[in-house]
C-alpha cells in the first residue's frame, strides 16, 4: 500500500513522449527553471520532501528516468546515461526551456556531468543553457566510487539470475544500509520507494539499470574535463556517513575541482535530500544566492 503523499505525486504529474516511450514528469512553481535529477534505484519523487519549498523559488522540473518509477520501463532496452541526457533535453525543448539550473543526486549527477559537457562543446541533439549545477551525493569520480556489494553482482554474469530473488526485504536491508546511523529511512518511506521500484517488475531490471557504472569510467575525463573547466557555478552538498560516496567524495572533489564549493552534512548518509531536507534546502538556497 503506498502512502497518500506518493499517491499525491503520481496524481499531479504529466507525462511526456521519448520516442516510443511514456516519461513521467513533475513541473510547478514559477522563475527560473531548476531541473532535479534522482538517483538509482528510485524515482524523482526522493525530491518531495523539499519539492514544495523548491517551488516557491522556481519553476522546478523533475522526471522519472526511462526504467525507473513512473516512466516506461523497457525490458530489453540497452540503458544508457547518454540517452538519458537526451531525455532531458528533449523534455525540456518540449516545455519551451531553454536555460536550467540543476540539482542532482547519484546516477542524476553523471546525466548532469554529461549535461555539462554537451553545454560546454555545444553537442547534442537540442542545446540548452545551464545555470548553476548543484550535486548530491553520487559516483561523480569513479575511481573513488564505492558500489555495494549487491550492485557489483547485479552487474557481473550472475545479475539476470539475482534479480529473479530481488523481493523487498533484501532491499529495505541494503536501501537502509547507505543512510545515516540516526537518519534511517521510516516504514512508509520503504515501502513507496520499494513500490517505485517494482512498478511494471522494475526490480528485474537491476542488472540492465546498473551499467551506467562502466559507463562513468569511460567518461570520466570528458566529465572531469567540463567541471574543472566550466564558468557554470558548482556546489557539492554531501552526507559525509555515506558509505558509497560520502567523505572519501568530498576529499577527492577539493583535489579536482577549482575552488570546490563543498557543504558537509554530519551524520548524513547517502540520501542527504530524504535524510536532511531543511540542511540540504538551506545549502541549495544559500548557493543560489551567490549566483551572479
Amino acid at each position: 500500500m503506498t502512502s497518500k503523499s506518493l499517491e499525491h505525486w503520481k496524481t499531479s504529474g504529466h507525462y511526456f513522449k521519448w520516442r516510443e516511450h511514456s516519461i513521467f514528469y513533475q513541473d510547478q512553481g514559477k522563475g527560473d527553471a531548476l531541473l532535479c535529477l534522482h538517483g538509482f534505484p528510485t524515482a524523482s519523487y526522493d525530491w518531495q520532501r523539499i519539492w514544495p519549498s523548491l517551488a516557491k523559488h522556481f519553476r522546478v522540473i523533475g522526471f522519472d528516468l526511462l526504467g525507473f518509477g513512473f516512466s516506461d520501463k523497457p525490458r530489453r532496452h540497452r540503458y544508457s546515461i547518454l540517452e538519458q541526457a537526451d531525455i532531458v533535453a528533449g523534455l525540456l525543448a518540449s516545455l519551451n526551456i531553454r536555460r536550467t539550473h540543476i540539482l542532482a543526486h547519484d546516477l542524476g549527477d553523471s546525466v548532469a556531468q554529461e549535461c555539462l559537457a554537451r553545454n560546454e562543446t555545444g553537442t547534442g541533439i537540442f542545446s540548452f543553457d545551464i545555470g548553476s549545477i548543484c550535486f548530491l551525493n553520487g559516483g561523480l569520480f569513479p575511481e573513488v566510487h564505492r558500489p555495494r556489494l549487491i550492485q557489483t553482482l547485479l552487474r557481473s554474469p550472475l545479475g539476470p539470475l539475482l534479480v529473479q530473488g530481488l523481493n523487498e526485504k533484501k532491499f529495505r536491508e541494503s536501501f537502509s544500509a547507505v543512510f545515516g546511523a540516526n537518519t534511517q529511512p521510516s516504514a512508509e518511506d520503504l515501502s513507496d520507494f520499494w513500490h517505485l521500484i517494482e512498478l511494471n517488475r522494475g526490480e528485474k531490471l537491476a542488472h540492465r539499470l546498473l551499467q551506467y557504472i562502466p559507463e562513468r569510467r569511460k567518461h570520466r575525463d570528458r566529465w572531469l574535463g567540463a567541471m574543472q573547466n566550466t564558468r557554470v557555478p558548482l556546489r557539492l552538498i554531501n552526507g559525509l556517513e555515506d558509505p558509497v560516496s560520502g567523505k572519501h567524495l568530498v576529499k577527492r572533489y577539493r583535489e579536482l575541482i577549482p575552488n570546490a564549493d563543498v557543504v558537509e552534512l554530519e551524520g548524513i548518509g547517502h540520501y542527504p535530500q530524504v535524510e536532511a531536507p531543511g540542511a540540504v534546502l538551506a545549502a541549495f538556497l544559500d548557493f543560489h544566492k551567490k549566483i551572479p
